[in-house]
């Protein structure tokens, strides 16, 4: 089973509205906050702004505090996993994605969308974590966690 520890950055922008990444396993996919594995050498800031730049195609993000912790064992195409997640608290100003060519292989063009919170809510969509809609709402209304808290799968 591949193993890999992986930062996510819950990304608002000046409406509340926060910026997902659908992700597609053959028919089956969801959406969940832009992030990815930590190379070697890097630190979790280094990895957000790297994910964020490659995914999206921003380089002006404002990264806040480390708000949730999350693991996840499953298969995803076909091969086991285990991936321990660091999210991190975002702001950004909104703008149109721009994936870079390398981000295009993983995703297509209608995998970058600005979600309200009442979308998220009363989508029929899948989200990872999937209390994205309520743990959303809760760092708008309540500010981010005094202490990373374990949102689950």
């Amino acid at each position: 089973m591949s193993s890999r520890k992986a930062v996510r950055v819950l990304l608002f922008d000046e409406a509340d509205r926060v910026l997902l990444v659908r992700f597609w396993d053959g028919d089956r996919s969801w959406w969940c906050t832009p992030g990815g594995g930590i190379e070697p050498g890097e630190t979790d800031e280094a990895t957000a702004l790297r994910e964020i730049r490659e995914e999206l195609g921003s380089e002006s993000v404002e990264l806040g505090a480390r708000i949730w912790t999350r693991r996840h064992i499953g298969v995803f195409r076909g091969r086991p996993f285990d991936q321990r997640e660091r999210i991190y608290l975002g702001r950004v100003a909104a703008f149109e994605p721009r994936p870079t060519p390398m981000a295009l292989c993983e995703h297509g063009l209608d995998d970058f969308r600005w979600w309200t919170l009442d979308e998220l809510a009363g989508g029929a969509d899948e989200f990872a974590p999937r209390r994205l809609a309520t743990l959303a709402r809760d760092i708008v209304r309540a500010g981010p966690p005094k202490r990373p808290i374990d949102v689950g799968v």
